[in-house]
């Protein structure tokens, strides 16, 4: 389940980081190192936080897919399209991106036996890890910290595996009903700019 979750992450995080590397007219070289963060930048900060070695360096997949999503954008020229942003291919990417990784995260803080705190930890950590690591380099203030539900779902699923896990219904099935219910939560909020007020 999790290197399922892991690699539907890595394809959608890898489309976003692209359509946010481009819309900031970086170079190629800016695009590679943007997108392979967004994409495996969480995953690696994950691993490193639980003494593991990052799945990304002992598997060649990652940065296969990485390199063949960025290919195929540059094919199909996504790169010359205006305000892609704002496009629903974009926030579908970026929703899928976000609900799968923080799966992947959750799932590998209950194999590692960390409790509620672990969990959430490492389900945020791997869903915009990686985001707030490419909007630093490119001198933007990460998206998590402007939007305030975007990392809410992440530490609801978060959750929610937790209590799923505590009452024995942790399952390929529930798994796949949490994928869809977050991917559909995260586009009516972005679509409803629902966000948590500070006052």
């Amino acid at each position: 389940m999790f290197e399922i979750a892991e690699y539907i992450g890595i394809i959608a995080f890898s489309m976003s980081g692209f359509f946010i590397a481009t819309r900031n007219n970086l170079d190629l070289l800016g695009v590679l190192i943007a997108t392979f963060l967004t994409a495996l930048g969480g995953g690696i900060l994950r691993d490193m936080s639980i003494n593991k070695i990052p799945f990304t360096f002992s598997h060649d997949y990652p940065a296969i897919i990485v390199i063949s999503v960025i290919l195929i954008m540059i094919v199909l020229k996504f790169h010359k399209r205006e305000s892609i942003e704002n496009k629903m291919l974009f926030i579908l990417s970026d929703s899928i991106g976000l609900i799968s990784f923080s799966i992947a995260g959750a799932l590998i803080a209950l194999e590692h036996n960390l409790n509620l705190t672990g969990i959430l930890a490492l389900s945020f950590i791997t869903a915009v890890g990686g985001g707030i690591a490419r909007d630093v380099i490119i001198n933007q203030v990460p998206f998590v910290f402007k939007t305030g539900f975007y990392g809410t779902i992440s530490l609801l699923i978060g959750v929610i595996i937790y209590v799923l896990n505590e009452i024995n219904l942790l399952f390929s099935y529930s798994l796949f009903i949490l994928f869809t219910l977050g991917v559909a939560l995260r586009v009516i909020a972005f679509y409803q700019k629902w966000s948590i007020p500070l006052k």
